[in-house]
């Protein structure tokens, strides 16, 4: 059996859609797998960088509940829409953007004037409706980058200016996260855990990168607790499916083992033999309860047997 902790690696990413992927995450030491994927998942919900509307001001609207001429939406609905505006932002100054549209339509999120810092990642969601042909929308949002949410009291702290509108923002591009823990093996260690994670980004960032940033964010943490200690971690090991089929091969014959050969006491060999249990794998396929009834079997044969198949990592 090792010593060392196992280091893991990404064995294989599905693009389950254009912004979702699930990664599996492998060889990991025993109980591993929910340690990893709880605290991953919590980090990519919370920490990862992205960017939100924080504020912003319509022509004619002078607070939250007024209604807007030639407008469908009444601010507090177009307040809602613009919550579900994604960006891309290139700078971690706050982006002052026009929004303008005329005649009878929807405004979306491509009628938003961007510059060289941002890029609108949706264009497509809808903000508003205006329901004339001479009526006309015209407003301006404050985009800001950052991380987690802020609550509207921050971002009315934090306003441009007393006639814009605060918003609380969610900053996070990380949608959805879920996670499973699998069983897998390395060799004889057959109790090691597999992480397969899930996630689904607003498409400001890949699923991979996204993931990425939560580890970095992680590393940075332990590394700054863990002061000079250092662990020494177990060889990379990476297994092609030849490698799995002799790792079988090699399990089998050392289960075809004969009694004999295990260097049990006498009395416990013969007791075994007596009772037709030939090779390794006929004593593997018992269970205690089942030992135990043997005859001429007692408890310090079990005892001996027991300290054999942990010798062995059975």
């Amino acid at each position: 059996m090792s010593n060392h902790i196992n280091t893991p690696t990404i064995t294989n990413v599905t693009e389950d859609s254009e912004f979702m992927a699930t990664l599996t995450i492998e060889p990991l030491h025993n109980g591993y797998g929910m340690t990893l994927g709880n605290s991953i998942r919590r980090v990519l919900l919370s920490s990862i960088k992205g960017a939100a509307i924080t504020s912003f001001r319509i022509e004619g609207a002078t607070h939250e509940f007024t209604a807007i001429d030639g407008v469908k939406e009444d601010v507090v609905a177009i307040m809602q829409n613009l919550k579900g505006v994604r960006f891309n932002v290139h700078s971690e100054e706050p982006q002052t953007l026009a929004l303008e549209a005329k005649g009878t339509g929807k405004v979306t999120a491509k009628d938003i004037k961007t510059n060289a810092d941002v890029e609108v990642v949706n264009p497509d969601h809808v903000i508003a409706t205006i329901d004339g042909k001479s009526a006309s929308f015209k407003a301006e949002v404050v985009v800001e980058s950052g991380r987690g949410y802020r609550t509207i009291e921050e971002s009315s702290v934090n306003r441009q200016s007393s006639d814009f509108i605060a918003l609380d923002a969610i900053f996070s591009p990380v949608l959805r996260v879920r996670y499973k823990v699998e069983s897998t093996r390395v060799g004889q260690m057959t109790n090691l855990d597999k992480l397969l994670l899930t996630l689904e980004t607003d498409g400001s960032i890949s699923a991979k990168d996204a993931f990425e940033e939560a580890n970095a964010i992680l590393v940075n943490q332990y590394t700054a607790l863990a002061g000079k200690t250092t662990v020494e971690a177990a060889p990379l090991q990476l297994h092609t499916p030849a490698d799995l089929a002799k790792a079988e091969e090699e399990e089998q014959d050392a289960l075809s083992t004969s009694i004999e050969d295990l260097n049990f006491s006498a009395r416990t060999t013969n007791a075994l033999i007596n009772n037709d249990i030939q090779t390794l794998k006929d004593l593997f396929s018992l269970t205690d309860a089942e030992l135990k009834d043997l005859k001429g079997f007692g408890s310090k044969a079990l005892d001996e047997v027991r300290e054999k198949l942990a010798e062995l990592e059975l």
